[in-house]
């Protein structure tokens, strides 16, 4: 029973902090073995740990090939152009496909054996590109990858809201994992193009290694889906397989968050995707660096990442004491993320032209290098504040929610490279630069617009209603 405090002054723990204090929320936890989110800490930042761990693996093999592609062009023969951008595409491609099936079969039978399942076998292609004996059996490993390696993209956000409850917390860690996906791809290049001095089968054995590595805390990862654990009959219906498997695409086409979520994540990964091809027209082509050298210059993108991970920290303080304070707008389900985004698209927007305007032998290099800075916290805090908007407001269905946004982005990311070389041969880097700036700009109205009418989408959508009732 609560007594009134004396003199004015309240003594007890505000309501709010409990509620949003996930400090406080570990303290008062029983825990419930079918229950991830009462797990002790020392369970959840395991999982977390590989969680991240196959996120990384699968960021940092998408890009690696674009770093020796010289070295792995000339041992297999390959002339085109076109041809040259096919080991980074073909493992987007797997990115469209993967999520499709992987998102809502983690909702169906568990997360642990659709992540486990999916890192055995990437980790088995991987070991075939490494001994592929041609360019054609190379493109077909790196699309099976490409579809195992989609696995964590899709299933993380789920994992991550499996254990963590508390917004405060989910959000943190929703936020490590956009800074391994932004950060991640830049190192990759940069390696590649020294190790493929060697010998380019090497980057393929050390994406190997990576994933070696990676495998044996994967097997141990536990189950933390609440139905799977508590062992609840679970429908196998043709029915119900047909509604589990559709519900990503169903939620691109019929929820207005998603769609337009999405096509902005999609132009924005696009664009991530069409820098590694582009850097190399610039620091190579405009200022005669070699592939290693050349590879430094992603270095400043993973610095504006973690730039950007500073201000979602120093955002997610200013939100929880704005909520400990009662403040109105901070209960806003709007405000708790897209505020970011508004910061992030303008950043992203600025990138492009500054990359496209200052890069000419007339100007030092360093100055396009610098770019990869507002690039790199455009690019994340546009991710973390959508992706966290997604998972919030679809909970239990994050991993489809996921997967739509994946399906979406991997598609952009996988076309819109290949156009990159023409493109820039047409319009020059300069207009290329700032034909994809315009275009960005559109896009960054979608935040300013989800928070005005946001409320409004969110109660018209009958899927949202459904899950509050379920």
């Amino acid at each position: 029973m609560a007594f009134p405090a004396k003199s004015g002054i309240n003594t007890e723990i505000p309501c709010d902090q409990t509620k949003w204090d996930p400090e406080v929320q570990e303290q008062n936890k029983v825990e419930d073995p079918s229950d991830p989110a009462s797990w002790r800490s020392r369970k959840k930042i395991f999982v977390v740990f590989v969680g991240l761990l196959t996120l990384f693996n699968s960021v940092f093999d998408s890009t690696i090939p674009s770093g020796g592609i010289e070295f792995i062009s000339r041992a297999l023969d390959v002339k085109s152009d076109t041809q040259q951008v096919l080991p980074t595409s073909v493992y987007l491609i797997g990115y469209v496909t993967g999520p499709l099936a992987f998102g809502p079969m983690s909702e169906l039978y568990g997360r642990r054996p659709v992540m486990v399942g999916t890192f055995v076998l990437f980790t088995i292609f991987t070991l075939a590109c490494a001994v592929a004996p041609n360019w054609p059996a190379l493109i077909i490993f790196r699309a099976l990858c490409g579809i195992c390696a989609s696995s964590p993209i899709a299933v993380t956000g789920g994992l991550f809201a499996d254990v963590y409850r508390s917004p405060l917390a989910r959000g943190r860690t929703m936020a490590l994992s956009m800074a391994i996906t932004t950060a991640g791809p830049q190192f990759a290049p940069l390696i590649a193009g020294f190790i493929a001095t060697v010998g380019w089968r090497w980057i393929f054995w050390l994406s190997l290694i990576l994933a070696g590595l990676t495998l044996v805390p994967v097997l141990f990862l536990p189950e933390t889906f609440r139905p799977a654990l508590s062992r609840e009959p679970r429908k196998r219906g043709d029915g119900i397989l047909v509604k589990t498997f559709t519900r990503p695409l169903y939620m691109i086409f019929r929820e207005p968050i998603i769609t337009f979520t999405c096509l902005y994540l999609s132009f924005a990964s696009a664009i991530f995707f069409m820098y590694f091809e582009a850097y190399p027209l610039i620091f190579q082509g405009v200022y005669g660096m070699s592939d290693g050298i050349a590879g430094l210059a992603f270095l400043p993108i993973a610095v504006g990442a973690c730039i950007g991970m500073a201000i979602f920290l120093a955002y997610d303080s200013f939100l929880q004491r704005a909520k400990l304070q009662k403040k109105t707008w901070s209960s806003l389900e709007e405000y708790q993320r897209l505020p970011l985004a508004c910061l992030g698209g303008p950043l992203y927007v600025l990138a492009l032209f500054w990359l496209g305007w200052t890069s000419s032998m007339k100007i030092h290099w360093i100055v396009p290098m610098l770019a990869g800075i507002p690039f790199g916290m455009g690019f994340f805090l546009i991710f973390v504040a959508l992706i966290n908007y997604l998972v919030d407001a679809y909970h239990e269905y994050a991993a489809s929610a996921m997967a739509a946004a994946s399906c979406c982005r991997s598609i952009f990311g996988a076309i819109l490279p290949l156009a990159a070389a023409p493109m820039f041969t047409q319009l020059g880097i300069a207009w290329g630069c700032s034909l994809l700036g315009f275009l960005s700009l559109l896009m960054t109205l979608i935040p300013f617009v989800f928070i005005r009418y946001g409320d409004l989408i969110r109660s018209r959508s009958k899927f949202r209603q459904q899950i509050h009732h379920e």
